[in-house]
C-alpha cells in the first residue's frame, strides 16, 4: 500500500497477514481511507516498509457514490503520486490530497472542472511551477512529463 503522511511523503508499505481471517487490519485497509499508521522501517536502500499498525480516522465512503467520484479521487492521488518525492516531508501537499479526498466523499460532490483545477492550481503553487497565464496542468505536465491518464477521461465527462 501507498500512504501519503505530511511528515513522511509518498510511504510504501506491506501489510504482512492482512488476508488472514483473524488479521488485526480486517476492515482497515481501503482505497482514500485516512488513518494514522505505524510502520516497522526497512533498512537503508529498501523503501518497503512493514506495515505494524492502523487506526482509521476516516473512511471517506462518499468517494464511492458514483464513478465521477471514484474517478477524481483517484486522478488526486496520482497526481499527487507523480510529483512527490518518496519519503520527503510534504506537509501542504497532503493537506491538499486530505482537501481533496474530503471535497469528494460529500454526498453527491462531482470532480468538475473547477474543482479539478483548483487542485491542480494549488499544487503547482507547492511545487513553486505555476506560471502566469499558463494552466496549471500545463505546467505539471511539463515539468515532470505527463500527467495521470485519469485527467483525459476527467476532462471528457465535463465535455459531455
Amino acid at each position: 500500500m501507498h500512504w501519503c503522511s505530511a511528515e513522511a511523503g509518498i510511504v510504501k508499505t506491506v501489510a504482512k497477514g492482512a488476508r488472514r481471517a483473524k488479521s488485526p487490519f480486517a476492515g482497515k485497509l481501503d482505497l482514500f481511507y485516512h488513518c494514522e499508521i505505524e510502520i516497522h522501517r526497512a533498512k537503508p536502500g529498501n523503501e518497503l516498509h512493514i506495515l505494524k499498525d492502523v487506526a482509521v480516522l476516516q473512511n471517506r465512503l462518499g468517494i464511492r457514490g458514483s464513478y465521477g467520484q471514484t474517478l477524481g479521487a483517484s486522478y488526486f492521488v496520482k497526481l499527487v503520486e507523480l510529483v512527490a518525492e518518496h519519503e520527503t516531508e510534504l506537509p501542504e501537499i497532503a493537506d491538499l490530497l486530505n482537501r481533496g479526498l474530503d471535497f469528494l466523499s460529500e454526498d453527491g460532490q462531482q470532480p468538475d472542472r473547477r474543482a479539478v483545477r483548483h487542485f491542480e492550481k494549488q499544487l503547482a503553487g507547492f511545487l513553486g511551477i505555476s506560471e502566469p497565464g499558463v494552466e496549471a496542468a500545463a505546467s505539471i505536465e511539463s515539468t515532470f512529463g505527463r500527467l495521470p491518464k485519469q485527467r483525459l477521461e476527467l476532462a471528457t465527462r465535463w465535455e459531455s
